[in-house]
């Protein structure tokens, strides 16, 4: 028995067939078959019940399949434990992120970590949640960061960041006389929104709920599919919005936008990490997400 035939076993169960264990382990489906033959050989049982239609788990199996879960776990837990001693780790690295990760959040820190671990290459894709999903369950991306959490049954999701949402208003705006703000007098004013579906947007709307608000009364004069196209609109006066201070840096710095804070109010959220549950990531990644979660 080893930790590999383990891994098997536990990917065939959670699939409940060879065929799709052996595509996202990239094993031929008589090398996996021939893994988990060894394994019951080596405990005298049968661990699976083979029929024409599922594969399911024996009572055996399913006394085992836990232990197997364990070791996986333990597996993860050791790589982020040795992540921090290792300073000689090379390779590619291949991440998909979101629109204000990977255009906002990521960049700043990609120096420092390039400067820690300068043999990693950095290869990331920007790109939205349903894309970087795909492409992690294509194997062509290690793992992805997204703005918000999702579910899905073949998913590993942690959080590994936090963000801010702020109010972002014109130079020559009447609020930018303030540095905080009421929410109820905010909400007088034109907003330039993101599309419906964006994180930033689900952040902004969750809050408003939560402080008894309805979203569909905020006056929305325009909607936009990016962050940047956003910045502009309210550089350009048209209207106000929410967010991330990091986004808005170069603006801020220019004068042509003010970051106010609205009093009481927290448009706080995570930025999440994921990644296949049947795929243990490369020491690379994981050292790279610790690298992440260390930052804030």
């Amino acid at each position: 028995m080893n930790f590999h035939q383990l891994h098997i076993f536990h990917t065939v169960a959670e699939r409940g067939s060879f065929s799709s264990a052996a595509q996202v382990l990239h094993m031929t489906q008589p090398a996996v078959t021939m893994q988990v033959q060894a394994l019951e050989d080596y405990f005298g049982t049968k661990l699976l019940n083979r029929s024409t239609k599922k594969i399911e788990l024996s009572e055996s199996g399913k006394a085992l399949f836990p232990y197997a879960q364990k070791s996986i776990d333990i597996a993860r837990e050791a790589d982020v434990a040795m992540s921090s001693f290792a300073h000689m780790l090379e390779g590619r690295l291949q991440l998909g992120a979101s629109l204000t990760i990977g255009e906002y959040a990521l960049p700043r820190l990609l120096g420092p970590f390039g400067q820690q671990y300068p043999q990693i290459n950095i290869m990331m894709k920007v790109m939205n949640t349903t894309q970087i999903i795909e492409e992690i369950c294509k194997h062509q991306l290690n793992f992805g960061l997204i703005e918000a959490p999702i579910q899905h049954p073949d998913m590993v999701i942690d959080p590994v960041m936090q963000d801010e949402l702020k109010l972002i208003v014109p130079a020559a705006h009447p609020l930018a006389e303030q540095d905080e703000v009421n929410l109820e007098d905010v909400l007088h004013y034109p907003f330039v929104l993101r599309e419906q579906g964006s994180g930033t947007r689900q952040v902004m709307e969750d809050q408003l709920v939560l402080q008894g608000y309805n979203p569909g009364d905020i006056k929305a004069v325009m909607e936009l599919g990016s962050t940047g196209a956003v910045k502009s609109a309210v550089e350009a006066g048209l209207g106000i919005t929410m967010l991330s201070p990091s986004s808005v840096k170069h603006e801020t710095a220019l004068g042509l936008v003010k970051i106010i804070d609205i009093r009481d109010v927290e448009f706080k959220r995570k930025f999440y990490a994921i990644h296949l549950k049947s795929t243990l990531l490369p020491i690379s990644a994981v050292t790279f997400l610790s690298f992440l979660r260390q930052q804030q």
